[in-house]
């Protein structure tokens, strides 16, 4: 009896180990890219399967299928093998803009009128908060009155959620005009004459409250105010992060525009601080805050790109980056200057490895339809990697095309979980 028990323990245990050799024997990872081809800004949508060349960390695939994809609609198929494209779509609107432009009400129409259907989802994120929409507006509400609130909430929003933002431009403003005027009349001497160049007609009312401090509080209080400008405006890597891992499972195809406003920071103009740093070489406190703005004028990216590239990437997110150009406000006696090179490299790197693209104009309207156009048509590529292995790594997908001359735009990896 002892035996025939340790017969059937054996038995049962070797079947066990059997079921799991075939298990993972028969465990296939297939792997979804979207793909857009251009010839210059057109889209190419005569390619068949054999166009394509896949490559994952420079080792060739074997492509498996090839779908193309117009809108939500499978407009044609070549499969080796069969697979159920989900093109169930989920729009993400994030507008991270300052001063609010009555263009954007035109681009918001044109979304809802001309992309937006009844069976996809769409999220609205303000500088204030995120809005969801209801699967089942537009069956009780026409899209007139759904772009009518969705522009009031967008404007209000904007309105509000930048007004810090706004209040320290003003004062950096002030404060910066202050430090010229404290600096002009001590540089010139009694003899010399004004600079026209960098001493333009003043109005006297710009920096008034911060003309009765001494030019070493000036400065002191000119340098805060940078660290606060910078404080709100640093992007978050970790808010990054946690919302490309929130959108993974998340079915269908997924597409975020985001606009971003062009940014222009009040400066005391180079020439006068220059001077300052020879007017004041005996002061080095006032020379070090000097020196910290200049500091503050040259901004790095702050936040790890190819570790949030990655992630987007392997959530299989496409990243639309518009960016909306403005002039410079004129404010006397204050030099403006761009400085939006960090935010606009970084994005437009992640657009780059999510397969969407990058636009600037001034007109947010453009930029939507641009977004639009980029985003509705793209091939479905799917391939099993070879040998693959879960270790965790980020795997390099690189997709050609075997005719010359094409524009290809695609993920740039995966996570192999």
């Amino acid at each position: 009896m002892k035996n025939l028990c340790l017969f059937i323990c054996i038995l049962l245990l070797s079947f066990s180990v059997f079921s799991q050799e075939i298990q993972e024997e028969s465990f296939v990872v297939n792997i979804e890219v979207p793909v857009r081809i251009y010839k210059g800004d057109t889209f190419v949508g005569d390619l068949s399967i054999d166009d394509f060349e896949v490559f994952e960390d420079g080792v060739p695939q074997k492509i498996e299928a090839v779908y193309l994809i117009k809108k939500r609609t499978v407009e044609r198929s070549e499969e080796k093998k069969r697979f159920t494209p989900d093109t169930k779509r989920n729009f993400y609107l994030f507008f991270e803009i300052t001063d609010y432009d009555p263009r954007l009400a035109e681009a918001v129409e044109y979304f809802i009128h001309n992309v937006l259907v009844q069976r996809d989802n769409l999220v609205i994120v303000t500088p204030m908060k995120t809005y969801r929409m209801k699967n089942n507006t537009f069956k009780i509400m026409p899209k007139e009155k759904v772009v009518e609130q969705l522009v009031g909430i967008i404007r209000k929003d904007i309105l509000v959620g930048s007004s810090e933002y706004k209040s320290a431009i003003r004062e950096c403003a002030s404060c910066a005009r202050a430090i010229q005027a404290a600096i002009l009349p001590t540089a010139r001497g009694d003899e010399g004459e004004a600079d026209p160049v960098i001493d333009p007609v003043m109005d006297d009312s710009v920096g008034e409250e911060f003309r009765g401090l001494a030019i070493e509080e000036q400065v002191m209080l000119y340098s805060t105010l940078l660290t606060k400008l910078e404080t709100l405006r640093r992007v978050n890597q970790d808010k990054l992060l946690d919302f490309a891992d929130s959108l993974k499972d998340k079915e269908g195809q997924k597409y975020i525009f985001m606009f971003y406003q062009k940014e222009f920071i009040p400066q005391v103009d180079p020439k006068i601080l220059d001077q300052a740093l020879v007017m004041f070489q005996d002061s080095p406190s006032v020379i070090h805050d000097l020196t910290e703005i200049s500091s503050f004028y040259r901004r790095d990216i702050s936040f790890d790109v190819d570790s949030v590239k990655q992630a987007y990437a392997d959530s299989s997110i496409s990243i639309h980056f518009l960016f909306i150009t403005k002039p410079p406000t004129n404010t006397y006696g204050v030099h403006f200057e761009e400085h939006s090179e960090d935010i606009f490299s970084a994005f437009n790197e992640m657009a780059n490895a999510t397969g969407g693209f990058t636009e600037s104009s001034f007109n947010p309207a453009f930029l939507m339809r641009k977004a639009v156009d980029a985003s509705e048509n793209y091939y479905l590529l799917y391939y099993s990697p070879k040998e693959y292995n879960a270790d965790g790594k980020f795997r390099e997908i690189k997709v050609r095309v075997k005719r010359g001359g094409h524009r290809v735009s695609h993920r740039a990896g995966y996570f192999a979980n």
